[in-house]
């Protein structure tokens, strides 16, 4: 395994390796790789987590960190502090989460002795407003009138939708309801706040 500059190339796959892991060994080149291939499945974490690794293992050479059993605590601690001045907290914490898990993989199968990243901690990041836009009562009532209702089709969807809007349940808990969960009010039927339905119901 030859390095060139801070990468090196594994065997004949072609895959550009951080030097760092390069130097760690055939295994751990190999650990490394499968973390990517084996251990996540879905294509875009797998992307996402490339990058974040790559930056991150670039970084510890660029401190001169010439080996993978030399990152300590302090060092993920650093580069996450780094990362907060640069990147949106969602990213960061997704850089850490990599790492974490990187790490995890590579303990596993015995190429480090501990995980460096696991005592550190990420920033806080709360989001106080849902992204579930919620309708006027205006905009409720053009919506449940500019229905078709000419069809059992279209009865039956304003119906769902009207349960939905104005008793805020799920689609899944409106679609259980049964003609007795509705109770009448004046000269309508009204329907509770849907509860799920118990297992045997």
């Amino acid at each position: 395994m030859s390095t060139n500059g801070a990468l090196a190339t594994q065997g004949s796959t072609g895959f550009p390796l951080p030097a760092v892991i390069a130097v760690a060994g055939d295994w751990a080149a190999r650990r490394f790789l499968e973390f990517f291939t084996v251990n996540i499945r879905n294509r875009n974490t797998r992307a996402a987590y490339t990058r974040a690794a790559g930056e991150f293992l670039r970084w510890c050479e660029g401190q001169g960190i010439g080996e993978l059993r030399g990152v300590q605590p302090v060092h993920v601690a650093a580069y996450i502090e780094q990362l907060q001045g640069m990147r949106a907290a969602p990213t960061v914490k997704q850089h850490l989460a990599c790492i974490r898990m990187l790490f995890d993989w590579l303990v596993t199968g015995q190429v480090m002795p501990s995980n460096p990243a696991h005592s550190v901690r990420g920033p806080r990041h709360s989001v106080s407003k849902g992204s579930t836009p919620v309708l006027s009562s205006e905009e409720a009532t053009a919506l449940l009138t500019g229905m078709d209702v000419s069809t059992v089709v279209g009865l039956r969807d304003r119906a769902i939708i009207a349960v939905m809007t104005y008793t805020f349940a799920r689609v899944g808990a409106v679609v259980a309801l049964n003609i007795e969960d509705y109770f009448p009010a004046e000269k309508t039927l009204v329907a509770p706040a849907p509860r799920e339905k118990r297992q045997g119901q």
